[in-house]
Parts: structure tokens; C-alpha cells; sequence
């Protein structure tokens, strides 16, 4: 009996360190742990199974010196949602934040007093080190910014290296906004171009920038948090707005929006939109529901329309995000008329093309991609697997046996004209990804022109 008097105030001695909270009266952990252990005790459990109770003190030992949490620390700072705790903040309604300042709840203000971000800035940019580090900007270079947006890039790139001269690109006219702004506080160091990839050789030749004369190129692909921020745009599937999309609307009023896309494309064309851009398993019924939509109620013109039918389709299920937050179900459907809409493959097949041509030799360009179609493009140019400037893959290209394909032909198909810089595609630090969420997805590859 002595012994298992001793293992019972040993577990006791330990079930101090463990308060008893006041809020949780008859359903805290500690609270019943001690209760069980009691009873056992009176019961003479103790005695009769004295190792069972040794591994119990062991077990409850590391949850009382929280030693899971010191051995997984958790590598993002969330919620037991997923979110943060800004997140949260914005995911609550007015009202709710309202009763929470009124009331005397000390833990949820703990839990939401915290300094709002800066939002004058429209977007952050995304691996500065890790596109610094492979552009290499220094001397009197000549760089390419492909995809200005911002500038968050450009602008780090201007302040490491004095002498640079930069080219700032961009098809949205917002975004030649902020460069004509940069140019104005570097002076006669940026120069801001507005247009597609498929112009940029006419804008090249207005500034008199020869083929084979630029030494380094950034290209940071898709839509820019400046472009989903602002609702009028239609880009983003968390702010109601029209279904626009067009990234360069002023320059082209004449082309379709994504609400021309949705009223008039048949439901073949519209299931292949969705299921080829936005690699979106539910594609057909979801293009099904457009047209009923269509024809049963009327056509889809506000974001907020097309997120709910498309989130109809789903009945209820929930889709999670790589930081496994909860995601909107209608996010590969903006993907890929978004994509669609502004022929967003091709212009990066092209540029990538027109990257070749403008590089030196020993020339460098540096990628970063948001989604696996626009990674693949460029890891089939950077690897060598272009057939007529086409990144298709070789074996669709050989999958015939009744002939045999000469090794020479073989060999130059696959023969890049770029030498990697990195082993394996490059992603955000953990550390960044807790500070901006939307890098999340980014991949960076990095090449120097070899021939």
C-alpha cells in the first residue's frame, strides 16, 4: 500500500502545477484528472496495477511541462481555425467587434488589440532576397522588370545598386502609374513601359534597346494584390464587384470581361475553361450551373453572383488552403477565367521567348509563379523542353512506335538554351509566409543564358 501511496501524491504534487480555471468549472482537464485519480486511489487501483500509474505520471508529466509543444513547435502563428488573429478580426462582423469594446472581456481584446497594417503600400513583394540574390544587379546593368505592378521589386533593386538602369513593364495601367512615380524619384534611371509581353519589342525599339543587350530580366507572374484589393476590378472572390477581370480594361474597353465570358461561351467551352485554367475537379458542374443560370434566372454579372453558384455546387464542402485555412470553393473558377480573359499563358510563353532574345549571353532571368500552369511554362523553356517555341512535353510529342526518332533529334529538342541557377525550384521561408500569406504559393527559378 506504501507504494501506491506514493505514486498517488507524487501524480497530486504534479496536478498542482495544473490550476484549476475559474471559467471552466466542472469541465477543466485538471480539475477532473484529480477526481478520477482520487477515486482510483479509494478503489485500491493503485496497488493492483502499479505500472499502468507510473506510465500515466510519465504521460501526464510532459503535458504539464508542455513538452509536444516545446519538441512541434507550430510553424505559423493561427488560430485553432487556421487564421490569424487579423484574420479573425476582419472575418468578424462590425456588430460582433462593436459587443466585444463594449463589453468586459479582457481575453478577447487581448486576443484582437493589435495595430492594424499599413495598407498604403498596394503590394508586397515576394523573396526579395532570394531575386536579389539571383539578379545580381550591380554596375551599370541594364534589368527588365516584365512585371512591374507595384515596384516593390524594382525599387529594392534601384536602392542596391546605384548605377542600374531599370525598365519597368506593365500591361495594367495602375501599375504604369507607380512607375511613372518611381521614375520621378530615380531620375533618369527608370523607365516605364506600358503594354503586354507580345508588345514588348515595338516598346523596346521606340527606346532604342537592341536585341542581345539587356542583363537581367524579372518576370513575377499573375495578379497583383493592388489588382485583387481593389473590388471594381473584379478579380478577387472575397470583394463583390463587377466580373471584370481585364487587367489592361482602359487600354482595350473593346475586349470581353469575364461576364461576356460567362453569358455567351457554351457549356463545352466553359467546362474546359475551368477544368484546363483552374485544374478545378468540379468543372462540368459547375459550367452546367453557369448556363442554367443563365437561361432559368439571368447572367452572371457581379462577383459575388458567380462565387455563390459556384459554392452551390459544393454542397456544403469546405476547401482548405496550403496553410490549411478555409478557402473559397470558387477560387479556381476566378483562376481560370481570370487567366482566360487576359490570354495570361500565351503572353507568358512570349515572354519568356522575348527573354531569350533581349538577354545577353550570360545574361540572367529570375521567375516567380503562383500556380503550377504558369511553372510549368517555365520550367519547359528553362529545362530545353520546347518544341517550336511550344513548352510541350516530349513524349506526347514521340508517343508513336510505328518509327523510330533519330538520337540528333532527340538531343536538340532537349538541349536548353539556360543553365539553372538553382538544383530544385526555390519557395517562400516559413517566416514570410507568416507575414504575407498570398507568398504562399510562390515558386522561383532562376537561369542564366547560355547560348
Amino acid at each position: 500500500m506504501a507504494g501506491a501511496t506514493a505514486s498517488y501524491k507524487r501524480i497530486l504534487q504534479l496536478l498542482e502545477k495544473w490550476p484549476v480555471e475559474e471559467g471552466k468549472v466542472g469541465r477543466d482537464l485538471g480539475e477532473f484528472l484529480r477526481t478520477k485519480i482520487t477515486k482510483a486511489y479509494k478503489e485500491n487501483k493503485f496497488e493492483a496495477n502499479q505500472k499502468y500509474w507510473d506510465s500515466q505520471y510519465i504521460s501526464l508529466q510532459r503535458l504539464v511541462n508542455n513538452d509536444y509543444n516545446i519538441k512541434y513547435p507550430r510553424l505559423l502563428s493561427s488560430s485553432a481555425t487556421g487564421l490569424t488573429a487579423e484574420q479573425c478580426k476582419l472575418a468578424l462582423s462590425n456588430e460582433f467587434l462593436k459587443e466585444l469594446q463594449e463589453e468586459d472581456r479582457p481575453f478577447y481584446k487581448k486576443i484582437f488589440s493589435f495595430k492594424s497594417k499599413d495598407h498604403s503600400a498596394p503590394h508586397v513583394p515576394v523573396m526579395v532576397q532570394e531575386v536579389l540574390h539571383f539578379l545580381k544587379p550591380e554596375g551599370n546593368q541594364t534589368i527588365l522588370d516584365m512585371t512591374f505592378g507595384a515596384g516593390g521589386h524594382s525599387r529594392r533593386i534601384l536602392e542596391q545598386a546605384p548605377n542600374v538602369k531599370l525598365l519597368a513593364l506593365d500591361r495594367d495601367p495602375v501599375a504604369f502609374g507607380y512607375a511613372q512615380k518611381l521614375a520621378e524619384e530615380f531620375p533618369n534611371r527608370v523607365t516605364p513601359l506600358l503594354g503586354r509581353f507580345s508588345e514588348v519589342p515595338e516598346l523596346l525599339s521606340l527606346n532604342k534597346i537592341r536585341q542581345n543587350s539587356i542583363d537581367a530580366i524579372l518576370f513575377d507572374f499573375g495578379c497583383s494584390s493592388m489588382q485583387f484589393d481593389t473590388p471594381s476590378r473584379g478579380f478577387s472572390v472575397s470583394h463583390n464587384g463587377p466580373l471584370d477581370m481585364r487587367m489592361d480594361s482602359g487600354r482595350f474597353p473593346e475586349d470581353p470581361t469575364a461576364a461576356d465570358v460567362l453569358a455567351k461561351a457554351t457549356e463545352e467551352d466553359l467546362y474546359k475553361i475551368i477544368k484546363v485554367y483552374g485544374e478545378e475537379k468540379k468543372a462540368r458542374k459547375i459550367a452546367r450551373a453557369v448556363i442554367e443560370a443563365r437561361y432559368l434566372f439571368k447572367t452572371l454579372s457581379t462577383t459575388e453572383e458567380l462565387a455563390d453558384l459556384v459554392d452551390s455546387v459544393f454542397s456544403g464542402e469546405i476547401r482548405l488552403d496550403k496553410l490549411q485555412r478555409p478557402s473559397h470553393n470558387a477560387t479556381k473558377t476566378f483562376q481560370a477565367l481570370r487567366i482566360f480573359v487576359n490570354n495570361e499563358l500565351n503572353e507568358i510563353n512570349y515572354g519568356l521567348i522575348i527573354a531569350h532574345k533581349y538577354l545577353k549571353l550570360g545574361g540572367r532571368v529570375v521567375t516567380l509563379t503562383f500556380h503550377s500552369l504558369e511553372d510549368t511554362i517555365v520550367k519547359r523553356h528553362l529545362l530545353g523542353n520546347l518544341i517550336a517555341n511550344t513548352p510541350n512535353p516530349l513524349p506526347l510529342k514521340y508517343s508513336s512506335h510505328s518509327f523510330d526518332v533519330d538520337g540528333q533529334i532527340v538531343k536538340e529538342v532537349m538541349e536548353s538554351n539556360w543553365l539553372s541557377l538553382t538544383k530544385h525550384v526555390l519557395v517562400p521561408k516559413y517566416e514570410e509566409v507568416e507575414n504575407n500569406p498570398r507568398s504562399r504559393s510562390a515558386k522561383l527559378r532562376a537561369a542564366i543564358r547560355v547560348k
